[in-house]
């Protein structure tokens, strides 16, 4: 079903069951799996390869030309998986190089006015809420929970089930499992998103004792994670460790304010 006013390229590439909405516009470069439901006024473009049952709601742009001064109009792209739900004005844009690509995964949920600029890769069950910004160069990992009008900043890293308190920026890695809030400092376990997820009490508790060494012991980092890799070896805690491990820009610490009690406490 298409609206006698969409405009679509007669190069696109739309599986017959795609709906598309009045006044949207698709350009020659993009692809559209099936089910897609393309609202009114959306436009996609650029190299966009979009997968099945992805719901874009009224003004979303996706996939137009990055915002970098470097960007000379080469034709790069944006690869997006299946059932993400795009809602009003939501925009994300593809990479700034051709040798590379920005990637949106799967069941994620971007509510509207949120942005994903170029180059970011984020993963599957992801949220973003309204106004949530990603940089460029963002990597956000499964089941991370960005709030109302939070910023990341270019190359930072998200970790898995990670969540950002609304307001709250980070210019630095934030890592899995954990809250932030205010700027680059987080506040203990994201205990509630650990439950539903599945974890067990048992993997909680491991967490919990190693985000106190890590965070909480006044041990310098370097050290507190050496002295970690000794001490706890289950597969969830090798998830953080490795984070950790592996941050270029540094780690969002914990704040220690009477005010920011941990959440799984």
């Amino acid at each position: 079903m298409i609206h006698p006013t969409a405009i679509i390229h007669p190069k696109a590439k739309l599986d017959p069951t795609v709906r598309v909405g009045p006044y949207a516009v698709i350009d020659g470069g993009v692809e559209l799996g099936a089910d897609c439901v393309v609202g009114p006024h959306v436009y996609l473009t650029g190299l966009t390869t979009i997968g099945a049952g992805n719901r874009f709601h009224a003004g979303c742009v996706i996939g137009d030309a990055p915002q970098d001064l470097k960007y000379k109009n080469e034709p790069t792209r944006l690869r997006i998986g299946d059932r993400n739900v795009f809602r009003e004005h939501f925009t994300a844009h593809r990479s700034t190089k051709a040798d590379a690509e920005t990637i949106i995964g799967s069941h994620n949920f971007f509510m509207a006015n949120a942005h994903v600029a170029h180059n970011c890769v984020v993963g599957d069950h992801v949220i973003l809420a309204n106004g949530a910004l990603l940089g460029g160069h963002v990597e956000v990992q499964d089941r991370a929970f960005i709030s109302g009008n939070c910023c990341v900043h270019q190359f930072c890293r998200v970790g898995r089930l990670a969540l950002m308190q609304g307001n709250s920026a980070i210019s630095i890695d934030l890592p899995p499992f954990t809250m932030a809030l205010r700027v680059n400092e987080i506040c203990g376990l994201n205990s509630v998103g650990l439950r539903r997820a599945g974890y067990t009490a048992e993997q909680r508790l491991e967490l919990k004792r190693l985000y106190h060494l890590l965070f909480r012991s006044g041990k310098n980092l370097r050290a507190a994670l050496g002295e970690a890799r000794e001490k706890f070896s289950g597969d969830t805690a090798a998830i953080l460790l490795d984070f950790v491990a592996g941050a270029k820009r540094g780690i969002c610490a914990d704040s220690g304010r009477a005010t920011a009690k941990s959440g799984e406490e």
